[in-house]
C-alpha cells in the first residue's frame, strides 16, 4: 500500500487522483488521521498497516511565519521526518520526501545540481535541509524530490493569487530578480508514483521545464487569462519579507532522464492546462 500524507494539500490531492486512476492500493491521510509529531502514533500506524511506500507531502510551508515560529517549523519539518524515517527503516518501507529549492542559498551562478551542498537562508529551508540529511544518513530506500513554486487545484498558490489581484487592480508590482521554475502538482504527481514503483533511489529535482522570474510568471498567467493588468518589475530589496528567498532557484533535472524518468512539460504548458482545469472545475478565472 502507498500512504500519502498531506492529502488535503495540492500535491497530496493530485497523488491521490493518480492512485485512483491506476487502481493502486493507497491511503491518503492528513493531521486528523495521524499526528506525525507523535512518535508513538507513528509506530502504531506502521504496525496497523501493510505499507510499501510512504509519500510524505505534509509540511510546515508558511516560510515567513516560520521565522517567528522556528520550534514549530522544526517539529513538523524535521523532527516528524526523523520519526517517519525510523519507522520506514524498521518496517522496510520506501520513503519519498518532498523537499524544496529553499535548501539552496540561491547565490550560485549556474544551475543547481542534485548533489550541490545545501546552504539554506531561512528557517524553513534549514528545517527541510536537516530533514534531507537525516534521511540520507539513515535510509537506503529513499527518494528526496525537490520542487519549487508549486501550484495545483486543491489549495492556495501564486497563480490563484495573481488571478485574484489581476481582477482587483490595474497594475501589479512583482519581483523580477528571483529566478526559478514553477511546478504543476498534476504533473509531478504521476512522476512520484513512477518512482514509487522502481528502486532508482536518491535525490531528484522535479519542476516543470524552463525558468522565469516571478514577474514573467505573472505576465504569462494574466495574458493567458486575458487580463489587461500591467505588471511592473521590482527588485527583491523593494519587497522585503521576513524569510530570505533564494535569488537563483534554477534546478537541474538531468538526473530524471539519467534514470529513465520523463522530464515534466514546460511551465508555460503547465499554466495553460492549469487555467483550463480551473475553468472546468470552477467555471471562471
Amino acid at each position: 500500500m502507498i500512504v500519502i500524507t498531506g492529502n488535503k494539500g495540492q500535491l497530496g490531492f493530485d497523488i491521490e487522483k493518480v492512485c485512483k486512476l491506476r487502481n493502486l492500493d493507497y491511503l491518503g491521510i492528513d493531521k486528523d488521521e495521524l499526528d506525525i509529531t507523535n512518535p508513538d502514533a507513528i509506530q502504531a500506524f506502521f504496525n496497523e498497516h501493510e505499507i510499501d511506500t510512504f509519500i510524505h507531502c505534509a509540511a510546515f510551508t508558511a516560510v515567513d511565519v516560520a521565522e517567528d515560529n522556528p520550534e514549530l517549523c522544526y517539529r513538523v519539518n524535521t523532527e516528524a521526518v526523523k520519526y517517519l524515517v525510523d519507522a520506514c527503516k524498521t518496517h522496510n518501507v520506501k520513503f519519498i520526501f518532498i523537499s524544496t529549492d529553499y535548501v539552496f542559498g540561491g547565490d550560485k551562478d549556474g544551475i543547481y545540481q542534485v548533489d550541490d551542498s545545501p546552504s539554506p537562508l531561512s528557517v524553513y529551508g534549514k528545517s527541510k535541509a536537516d530533514a534531507e540529511l537525516y534521511i540520507q544518513q539513515n535510509l537506503k530506500n529513499y527518494y528526496i524530490v525537490r520542487i519549487s513554486w508549486a501550484f495545483g487545484l486543491n489549495g492556495k498558490n501564486f497563480v490563484r493569487t495573481m488571478l485574484r489581484l489581476g481582477k482587483e487592480r490595474d497594475t501589479l508590482s512583482v519581483v523580477s530578480d528571483q529566478i526559478g521554475s514553477p511546478t504543476y502538482t498534476k504533473d509531478v504527481a504521476p512522476l512520484l508514483i513512477e518512482m514509487a514503483l522502481t528502486d532508482k533511489y536518491g535525490v531528484y529535482h522535479a519542476t516543470n521545464e524552463g525558468y522565469c522570474s516571478w514577474a514573467d510568471f505573472t505576465r504569462y498567467i494574466l495574458s493567458k487569462a486575458q487580463y489587461s493588468t500591467k505588471v511592473n518589475d521590482i527588485l527583491t530589496r523593494d519587497y522585503p519579507t521576513k524569510a530570505v528567498r533564494p535569488m537563483n532557484s534554477r534546478l537541474s533535472k538531468d538526473k530524471l532522464e539519467e534514470n529513465g524518468f520523463k522530464r515534466l512539460p514546460s511551465w508555460q504548458d503547465a499554466v495553460d492546462r492549469y487555467l483550463q482545469e480551473l475553468m472546468d472545475e470552477e467555471g471562471t478565472l
